[in-house]
């Protein structure tokens, strides 16, 4: 019977004639047997494939090259090697598929560097088969997390002519001829009659659809147009972007680590044995540092308050602290040591965040919260938003900003508008705490940065 390696693992087939389909991770040929290290993707564990010369065969299976994708028939049976426990005897090897010798995922190390180079190749290597696991079974998480919890998922545009105001350097999207243009451009001749550019966020339009369906998330795409080429920075990457209709700050939080938690824990429940690899080889003490979060308190500060502690801390900083202002890394490894777990930093100064979050009374800060986490720094970013019309339109007057294109989003606030909530959390960043891979590139399959856009 034909079946894939994870079932193999699975049942109890000792004795039982099974077939596989996969490719060979390594061959180790000797004079009298040989054995194929062989995988199929279905799982993380490799399958132990023997063979010996008494197979009329023998000659031909071992000249089969690494990278190779055969078919193999055979007897699962009790292992008797170190770090298996079952290994399948063949009786029978074909070539599916060929190799050459030049094959560039040759059974040794290779930096993530060369690895990011041959980026169609690397999900066959072991960090990499662990990575795109996990990236797989976290992004489940998040759906099932938001749908148990009656949560619509809406589709927000990719094209648009809004740009969050000032979430980030937008792509523009046209079909004029570019390379012709000179001077003002008329983009009355545009595609869409207009000037639009890749969605920083889908903030603006979930709002709109939780003002209907009261909880909604968005998990897709979104562009920055930055010219960063920082570990942490990429120009495509995937956005988790809840909001909730009658939700304040507090409810809002509340489910920021009641959601992160969830993650977490199923990730370690679902992906064991790749997280065991990622705990060996990547980050040391990973499991642990994952399971002190789900089993930890998180702390609710004032951004003020924050600023009073990194002020007395005795710290020479590289960036001193401000009130007003914004935290540096530094501050941010130094908050979650202080209080020895993930904390919440809210009601933030009004001048440096966005304009439709709620303003406070004090005048003088708004309904924002960041969450901190222990080795990874900032992984969420959230608000109350502004529901009050005159205030909302004050605040967009005293910013110089264009209501073009924006008056749907202030008339929310008119048309049954209510308090309401929602945040935005990276999922590369999310996943570069999970895997303790440290590097954006290597968390997202064909990674978009500044001057490289291969494959």
């Amino acid at each position: 019977m034909k079946l894939d390696v994870k079932e193999i693992f699975e049942k109890d087939l000792i004795g039982k004639e099974v077939e596989v389909e996969g490719w060979v991770r390594n061959h180790r040929k000797q004079k009298e047997f040989g054995f194929i290290d062989f995988s199929d993707g279905t799982c993380f564990n490799h399958l132990q494939i023997v063979y010996d010369d008494k197979l009329s065969t023998f000659d031909e299976i071992s000249k089969i090259k690494n990278g190779s994708a055969i078919s193999a028939v055979g007897m699962v049976v009790k292992s008797e090697g170190k770090g298996q426990t079952i290994e399948l005897k063949a009786t029978d090897v074909k070539v599916l598929g060929d190799c050459p010798e030049d094959y560039p995922m040759q059974p040794k190390h290779h930096t993530r560097e060369f690895l990011r180079e041959q980026a169609y190749l690397r999900p066959r290597t072991n960090l990499f088969q662990a990575v795109f696991r996990v990236r797989s079974v976290a992004a489940y998480a998040i759906h099932k997390y938001f749908q148990d919890n009656g949560y619509v998922y809406v589709h927000t545009p990719l094209i648009t002519a809004n740009d969050g105001e000032g979430a980030g350097q937008m792509f523009q999207v046209t079909t004029l001829p570019i390379e012709k243009l000179k001077g003002e451009v008329d983009y009355t001749k545009d595609f869409y009659g207009k000037k639009v550019g890749l969605a920083v966020t889908g903030q603006l339009e979930g709002e709109t659809f939780a003002l209907a369906y009261k909880k909604i998330y968005t998990f897709g795409p979104t562009f920055r147009a930055e010219n960063s080429n920082t570990k942490t920075h990429a120009s495509e990457f995937w956005m988790i972007e809840p909001e909730i209709a009658f939700c304040n700050l507090e409810g809002l939080m509340d489910i920021e680590e009641d959601m992160l938690k969830y993650i977490v824990k199923y990730v370690l429940e679902n992906c064991k044995d790749e997280m065991k690899f990622l705990d060996s080889f990547v980050e040391k003490g990973l499991i642990d540092k994952l399971n002190r979060l789900v089993n930890s308190h998180f702390t609710r500060v004032d951004h003020e308050e924050v600023i009073r502690i990194l002020k007395e801390a005795d710290v020479k900083w590289e960036f001193e602290p401000q009130y007003g202002e914004d935290i540096a890394k530094e501050h941010e490894k130094y908050i979650t040591d202080y209080f020895n777990g993930p904390v919440f930093i809210k009601n933030w100064p009004k001048d440096i965040k966005a304009f439709y979050m709620k303003q406070n009374t004090d005048g003088k800060t708004v309904a924002a919260v960041d969450l901190e986490v222990p080795g990874a720094g900032e992984l969420m970013g959230g608000s109350e938003r502004e529901a009050d019309y005159d205030k909302l339109v004050s605040r967009m007057k005293e910013l110089n900003m264009s209501f073009d294109g924006l008056d749907w989003y202030v008339n929310l606030r008119k048309f049954g508008g209510c308090y309401h909530s929602g945040f935005g959390m990276g999922f590369e960043r999310l996943l570069i705490y999970l895997t303790g891979v440290d590097n954006i590139r290597d968390v997202i399959p064909y990674p978009r940065t500044p001057l490289n856009c291969e494959y």
